[in-house]
């Protein structure tokens, strides 16, 4: 695939280094020389350096046989200009934008159309990673927490703990335990190694597991995890920019939360619309400020300021003065898997994986409702819809044993007529059937690519 990326920096940097490791045509135009030489170092991929909303720019590009346009840089405008132009003057099939002013998206009016503004997927960044913690603070414990089905269907990842009901039981045991709930452990990895999750495969402390589960039920099936954690009821944030600020709103009417915001301006400004959180004009790395403010009281300390050293500053101070859990936003892909193996820090934010699903289901083959990013890139968790019938689709009326997939594939769940199915062997796959799949390694995408697609020739 022709993939025309506008935009260097940290998301447009994340973007085109997964489309070049997935073997696409990449372009990347921006004006910043130093950050397209250090990616064409980087990566194979061809610069454009210009004003990415230019015509002439866009033409320089390729755009005019481009599958794919990718505007992602900061400037709202200019994303919406370089896709309109793609579309008018070029037709190109699928384009992308990062918006992130909520005016654009709330007016009432719906002003990204063909007719007005022909985008057909919209991507906040800001508001991905704030749903992404809310999920976190919301189920303590897990990792990871991904929706699929129009939230339907939850994948959570927990790391085991000795004191979880499952440690030293082997999966077969957990039917047992909860014998009105169905669940699918889709992978496990011991020692960052992955592991076939079998009947008899037994639950060692560390181990992370990813379950698949009616979203209702999450709840339950975390303790035979871990040991049960307690609601998060004290939440503090640090930074008061669109993350901090868009994630206080989403928490403060059920927690009680304080936000701390280094620019008095910014932070006048936020108490404007913030009413039930507490706002702070301080340093979260200031020692005496933690203090003051009561840090070993508090369930959850998030750093989400726009600097990375800060961030993991502040969480690791808050850390050893005595916060019950800290979260660090972590823009560095260098920063985030030293933090994460260093133990430091519970949990490491990364924008990047929690942006780049929703640009990776538009160049999926085959029809792809959702796609997450698991482990840092390892892997994938992909809804896939099943089309045609038993000529024509490789999987429609075929059980999933019948599929012959290979242990680092696995079906979790599928999801009909809005009504949630646990994977087992002898499910039948029907036609519009969302198929939940848990790729252990990207290597096999293509293989699962190419079986979700319809095609006369198949049998």
């Amino acid at each position: 695939m022709k993939v025309v990326v506008i935009g260097a920096g940290q998301v447009g940097s994340s973007v085109s280094r997964r489309l070049c490791e997935e073997g696409n045509d990449v372009t990347v135009v921006d004006n910043d020389f130093r950050a397209l030489s250090m990616l064409q170092q980087r990566y194979d991929l061809k610069v454009i350096e210009g004003h990415g909303s230019h015509p002439h720019v866009l033409e320089d590009a390729g755009i005019e046989d481009a599958d794919m346009l990718v505007a992602v840089t900061s400037n709202d405008e200019v994303n919406m200009i370089a896709c309109y132009l793609s579309y008018t003057l070029h037709r190109t099939p699928k384009r992308i934008a990062r918006v992130r002013g909520l005016p654009y998206q709330n007016y009432h009016t719906n002003i990204f159309s063909k007719k007005m503004l022909p985008i057909d997927v919209l991507i906040n960044p800001e508001q991905l990673v704030t749903d992404h913690i809310k999920a976190l603070i919301t189920h303590p414990g897990a990792f990871q927490v991904l929706d699929f089905s129009k939230g339907r269907v939850g994948l959570v990842g927990v790391r085991a703990d000795q004191d979880g009901d499952m440690n030293g039981h082997a999966l077969k045991d957990l039917a047992e335990h909860l014998p009105n709930i169905e669940t699918r452990v889709a992978a496990i990895f011991r020692e960052g190694k992955s592991i076939d999750p079998r009947g008899d495969t037994v639950i060692t402390e560390g181990d992370e597991v990813f379950f698949l589960s009616d979203r209702q039920n999450i709840r339950k099936l975390m303790k035979e995890w871990r040991s049960k954690e307690d609601d998060a009821d004290h939440i503090m944030i640090a930074g008061g920019g669109n993350i901090g600020s868009r994630l206080a709103q989403s928490l403060q009417k059920k927690h009680r939360v304080k936000l701390i915001e280094r620019d008095p301006d910014n932070a006048r400004k936020i108490t404007e619309f913030l009413d039930n959180t507490v706002v702070l004009t301080g340093d979260a790395a200031d020692e005496a400020l933690l203090k003051d403010e009561n840090i070993a009281d508090i369930d959850v300390f998030c750093s989400v300021t726009n600097d990375d050293e800060a961030n993991i500053l502040s969480a690791m101070l808050a850390k050893k003065f005595g916060a019950k859990k800290v979260m660090a936003l972590v823009n560095r892909l260098a920063y985030v898997d030293m933090i994460s193996a260093s133990g430091t820090i519970d949990l490491v934010i990364s924008p990047q994986q929690a942006t780049i699903g929703s640009i990776l289901s538009q160049i999926r083959r085959g029809d792809v409702a959702k796609v997450h990013s698991i482990r840092r890139g390892e892997g994938e968790a992909i809804e896939a819809v099943a089309h045609g019938d038993e000529k024509t689709s490789q999987v429609v009326g075929r059980s999933i044993k019948e599929l012959g997939l290979p242990s680092t594939v696995k079906i979790g769940a599928i999801v009909r007529n809005e009504k949630v199915l646990i994977a087992h062997g002898d499910t039948v796959i029907e036609e519009d059937d969302h198929v939940i799949l848990f790729i252990v390694s990207k290597k096999d995408i293509p293989y699962v690519e190419k079986l979700f697609q319809v095609s006369a020739g198949f049998f």
